[in-house]
Protein backbone atom coordinates (compact mmCIF):
# COMPACT_ATOMS: atom_id res chain seq x y z
CA UNK A 1 0.00 0.00 0.00
CA UNK A 2 1.38 3.21 -0.65
CA UNK A 3 2.50 5.78 2.12
CA UNK A 4 -0.53 8.42 2.38
CA UNK A 5 0.78 11.62 1.81
CA UNK A 6 0.10 14.80 4.52
CA UNK A 7 -2.21 16.75 2.24
CA UNK A 8 -1.78 20.25 1.99
CA UNK A 9 -5.22 22.29 3.21
CA UNK A 10 -5.04 24.41 0.07
CA UNK A 11 -7.40 26.77 1.11
CA UNK A 12 -8.31 29.45 -1.64
CA UNK A 13 -7.81 32.66 0.51
CA UNK A 14 -8.94 35.99 -0.50
CA UNK A 15 -6.02 37.85 -2.68
CA UNK A 16 -6.18 41.80 -2.51
CA UNK A 17 -5.01 41.64 -6.54
CA UNK A 18 -5.88 38.83 -8.30
CA UNK A 19 -3.23 40.13 -10.70
CA UNK A 20 0.22 40.36 -8.49
CA UNK A 21 1.49 37.78 -11.23
CA UNK A 22 0.25 34.74 -8.79
CA UNK A 23 0.27 31.51 -11.35
CA UNK A 24 -0.96 28.04 -11.17
CA UNK A 25 -4.16 25.94 -11.46
CA UNK A 26 -7.12 27.45 -9.93
CA UNK A 27 -5.79 30.61 -9.46
CA UNK A 28 -7.73 34.34 -10.42
CA UNK A 29 -11.28 32.87 -11.80
CA UNK A 30 -13.30 35.57 -11.89
CA UNK A 31 -14.65 35.89 -8.11
CA UNK A 32 -14.32 32.87 -7.54
CA UNK A 33 -11.42 33.56 -5.65
CA UNK A 34 -12.89 33.11 -2.28
CA UNK A 35 -14.54 29.41 -2.30
CA UNK A 36 -13.30 26.42 -1.90
CA UNK A 37 -14.48 22.40 -2.19
CA UNK A 38 -14.12 20.51 0.58
CA UNK A 39 -14.81 16.93 0.56
CA UNK A 40 -15.99 15.08 3.61
CA UNK A 41 -14.95 11.05 2.99
CA UNK A 42 -17.71 9.92 5.17
CA UNK A 43 -15.83 6.10 5.81
CA UNK A 44 -12.39 7.39 5.91
CA UNK A 45 -13.42 10.02 8.29
CA UNK A 46 -11.19 12.77 6.70
CA UNK A 47 -11.98 16.01 4.72
CA UNK A 48 -9.82 17.79 2.16
CA UNK A 49 -9.96 20.85 -0.51
CA UNK A 50 -9.72 19.91 -4.04
CA UNK A 51 -9.85 22.51 -6.45
CA UNK A 52 -11.09 20.42 -9.06
CA UNK A 53 -14.30 20.22 -8.19
CA UNK A 54 -14.86 23.70 -9.37
CA UNK A 55 -15.62 22.10 -12.48
CA UNK A 56 -16.56 18.60 -11.53
CA UNK A 57 -12.92 17.41 -12.02
CA UNK A 58 -12.43 15.95 -8.35
CA UNK A 59 -10.48 13.60 -7.74
CA UNK A 60 -13.73 11.82 -6.58
CA UNK A 61 -15.52 12.40 -9.50
CA UNK A 62 -12.58 11.79 -12.13
CA UNK A 63 -14.40 8.79 -14.43
CA UNK A 64 -17.50 8.39 -12.74
CA UNK A 65 -20.86 8.90 -15.04
CA UNK A 66 -22.89 10.82 -11.88
CA UNK A 67 -26.82 9.85 -12.34
CA UNK A 68 -29.47 11.39 -10.93
CA UNK A 69 -31.20 9.02 -8.79
CA UNK A 70 -29.62 7.27 -5.87
CA UNK A 71 -30.95 4.28 -5.63
CA UNK A 72 -29.49 3.87 -9.22
CA UNK A 73 -26.40 3.71 -7.07
CA UNK A 74 -25.84 0.48 -5.20
CA UNK A 75 -23.13 0.17 -2.37
CA UNK A 76 -21.83 4.08 -2.98
CA UNK A 77 -19.47 5.50 -0.96
CA UNK A 78 -20.81 8.55 0.66
CA UNK A 79 -19.43 12.33 0.69
CA UNK A 80 -20.07 15.30 1.32
CA UNK A 81 -19.25 18.13 -1.33
CA UNK A 82 -19.08 21.22 0.72
CA UNK A 83 -18.51 24.69 -0.61
CA UNK A 84 -16.50 27.04 1.92
CA UNK A 85 -16.38 30.57 0.98
CA UNK A 86 -14.12 32.90 2.79
CA UNK A 87 -14.64 36.31 3.83
CA UNK A 88 -12.81 38.76 5.66
CA UNK A 89 -13.98 41.06 8.80
CA UNK A 90 -12.06 44.19 9.85
CA UNK A 91 -10.65 41.84 12.50
CA UNK A 92 -9.50 38.88 9.92
CA UNK A 93 -10.64 36.01 7.62
CA UNK A 94 -13.55 34.11 8.55
CA UNK A 95 -15.98 31.31 7.27
CA UNK A 96 -18.26 33.16 6.06
CA UNK A 97 -20.30 30.56 4.00
CA UNK A 98 -20.92 27.19 4.42
CA UNK A 99 -23.30 24.81 2.29
CA UNK A 100 -22.97 20.49 2.03
CA UNK A 101 -24.26 18.90 -0.90
CA UNK A 102 -24.60 15.21 -0.81
CA UNK A 103 -22.65 12.88 -3.34
CA UNK A 104 -21.93 9.16 -3.82
CA UNK A 105 -19.58 6.76 -5.60
CA UNK A 106 -19.33 3.49 -6.57
CA UNK A 107 -15.64 2.93 -7.85
CA UNK A 108 -16.22 -0.41 -9.07
CA UNK A 109 -19.43 0.01 -11.36
CA UNK A 110 -17.83 3.79 -12.24
CA UNK A 111 -21.05 5.43 -11.21
CA UNK A 112 -22.26 7.90 -8.75
CA UNK A 113 -25.03 10.08 -7.83
CA UNK A 114 -25.05 13.83 -6.83
CA UNK A 115 -28.03 16.61 -8.38
CA UNK A 116 -25.84 18.76 -10.59
CA UNK A 117 -29.01 21.51 -9.71
CA UNK A 118 -28.15 21.41 -5.90
CA UNK A 119 -24.45 21.61 -5.83
CA UNK A 120 -24.70 24.93 -8.28
CA UNK A 121 -27.66 26.07 -5.99
CA UNK A 122 -25.34 25.15 -2.98
CA UNK A 123 -22.15 26.63 -4.25
CA UNK A 124 -24.38 29.92 -5.22
CA UNK A 125 -25.68 30.30 -1.61
CA UNK A 126 -22.19 29.69 -0.25
CA UNK A 127 -20.94 32.69 -2.13
CA UNK A 128 -23.49 34.78 -1.03
CA UNK A 129 -22.73 34.01 2.99
CA UNK A 130 -25.00 31.45 3.55
CA UNK A 131 -24.68 28.32 6.02
CA UNK A 132 -26.37 25.15 4.82
CA UNK A 133 -24.76 22.24 7.26
CA UNK A 134 -27.75 20.97 9.39
CA UNK A 135 -28.95 18.24 7.32
CA UNK A 136 -25.41 16.40 7.53
CA UNK A 137 -25.12 13.21 9.19
CA UNK A 138 -23.41 13.47 12.80
CA UNK A 139 -20.24 11.91 11.39
CA UNK A 140 -19.65 14.37 8.94
CA UNK A 141 -20.14 17.62 10.78
CA UNK A 142 -17.64 16.44 12.98
CA UNK A 143 -15.08 16.18 10.60
CA UNK A 144 -15.71 18.95 8.61
CA UNK A 145 -15.94 21.24 12.10
CA UNK A 146 -12.42 19.58 12.90
CA UNK A 147 -10.82 20.13 9.57
CA UNK A 148 -12.06 23.85 9.47
CA UNK A 149 -10.53 24.37 13.05
CA UNK A 150 -7.55 22.33 12.67
CA UNK A 151 -7.15 24.64 9.48
CA UNK A 152 -7.41 28.05 10.98
CA UNK A 153 -8.74 28.28 14.93
CA UNK A 154 -9.10 32.02 14.27
CA UNK A 155 -10.85 31.82 11.04
CA UNK A 156 -13.04 29.67 13.12
CA UNK A 157 -13.43 31.52 16.13
CA UNK A 158 -14.53 34.81 13.82
CA UNK A 159 -16.95 32.95 12.14
CA UNK A 160 -20.58 32.75 13.14
CA UNK A 161 -22.20 31.43 15.86
CA UNK A 162 -24.88 29.22 13.66
CA UNK A 163 -21.90 27.25 11.66
CA UNK A 164 -20.43 26.44 14.95
CA UNK A 165 -24.39 25.74 16.34
CA UNK A 166 -24.89 23.97 13.28
CA UNK A 167 -21.57 21.45 13.23
CA UNK A 168 -22.20 20.88 17.00
CA UNK A 169 -18.36 22.29 17.78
Amino acid sequence: MEEKKKKSIGFNIIKSDPTDGHGGYGVGALSLDNISPVFVDVNEGEAFVDIGAMHARSVVEKGIKFLPNKEDVPDAKPFWLVWVTIDRKPEGPYYAGVTACEMTVNREIRRGYKSLPEHVNKMDKSMKRQIMVEHMDEKSKEILAQFLISHDAGMWQRSEAKLKEDLKA
